[in-house]
């Protein structure tokens, strides 16, 4: 069968590439199509998949009129492909185009942060959806369509059976093994889900310089961001290549910042994990309250305060232990995508 998956994050090529493998395996033919954002296209070609590619638009005036230009976009190209079934992680694209041609898209998501963003949700996608599933923990009913699992997203490509950290990766960012060290995340807060949303509400330059440097005191930091960094900071930025990402941030001490997703990619590694919002989700306060694998933290000097206390402390066991007990209690998501895909097959 065809099926045309189309991906909108880096998150999205890290939660159906180990199902793109097992699906090609089995038989079936893959479409990628991809925005044109951030970092996407080059990790899809570090992993040497084929793609076709779409625009990527900013701006509220622009991502109304680039949603028809992009629904036209994966229409003309799920047309000519001849695609069976269309897969995406929340995708209105996909969602509209398969309705458009009479077949069936089934979303897979996770963000339950913010009214606007869940109605918005709704009346562009999920109205064009068989079906959403999204994990246990998700505090939204949406209704019929919504189906839970229990798992995490982030275990569909960071569960010990599908990842081994590479330690190889210590060596190119200049680092000693057992180096003590933190990676902070800046983010730009204008995606669709972080509405509303404010993290650590840095004024200027010296402001955050003035955290890394408190930060530092406990080992080396590390930046990633999309955003542009003035030259000081830009010492600071990682400089591992794309798809050894997930090996650093496994070997770090600690990940603060402001992605929400990375927090919870460092929880699941057993990496204490802060997360830097007003704003929640659903996995992190499962993560924090029944795990203890992550924090959420509305501002910068209590986050700065967490930081430090774990960073002070040598308890490597302690987080594995809970890590171990999180694996014990969640489901293969991997082979539950699979699963579902193919029964949406028959």
């Amino acid at each position: 069968m065809r099926i045309l998956i189309d991906i909108n994050h880096p998150k999205d090529i890290n939660v159906f590439l180990n199902v793109i493998k097992i699906l090609s395996i089995d038989g079936h033919s893959i479409k990628i199509i991809a925005a044109n954002k951030e970092n996407i296209l080059d990790i899809l070609k570090s992993y040497c998949l084929d793609y076709e590619v779409k625009p990527h638009y900013t701006g509220l005036f622009n991502k109304l009129c680039g949603m028809f230009k992009n629904d036209y976009r994966v229409y003309k190209i799920a047309k000519k492909f001849g695609a069976d079934l269309f897969v995406s992680f929340g995708s209105p694209y996909a969602a509209q185009a398969s309705f458009l041609l009479r077949k069936d898209h089934i979303s897979f998501t996770d963000t339950d942060s913010e009214k606007a963003t869940i109605n918005q949700f709704v009346f562009t996608t999920l109205i064009f959806s068989k079906v959403d599933y999204v994990p246990s923990c998700h505090r939204i009913d949406r209704g019929k369509k919504q189906k839970k699992f229990n798992g995490y997203y982030e275990l569909s490509y960071l569960h010990p059976k599908y990842f081994t950290p590479d330690e190889s990766v210590l060596q190119f960012a200049g680092l000693q093994k057992f180096e003590k060290y933190t990676i902070l995340r800046l983010s730009a807060l204008n995606a669709h889900h972080d509405v509303n949303a404010e993290g650590f509400n840095f004024k200027n330059e010296s402001e955050i310089l003035s955290f890394v440097e408190s930060l530092q005191k406990y080992g080396k930091v590390f930046i990633t961001t999309e955003i542009e960094l003035t030259p000081e900071l830009e010492t600071y930025k990682v400089n591992v290549p794309p798809e050894s990402f997930h090996s650093f941030l496994y070997y770090s001490s600690l990940y603060i910042g402001e992605g929400a997703s990375m927090a919870a990619e460092a929880a699941v590694l057993g990496v204490p994990s802060i997360y830097v919002s007003n704003t929640t989700r659903g996995y992190l306060e499962e993560l924090e309250q029944r795990y203890g694998l992550a924090y959420t933290i509305v501002n910068s000097a209590e986050a700065l305060e967490k930081a430090v206390d774990i960073l002070t402390k040598n308890s490597n066991d302690e987080w594995t232990i809970k890590r171990n007990k999180m694996l014990s209690e969640k489901i293969d998501v991997v082979e539950f995508i699979v699963e579902v895909i193919g029964n949406n097959l028959e």
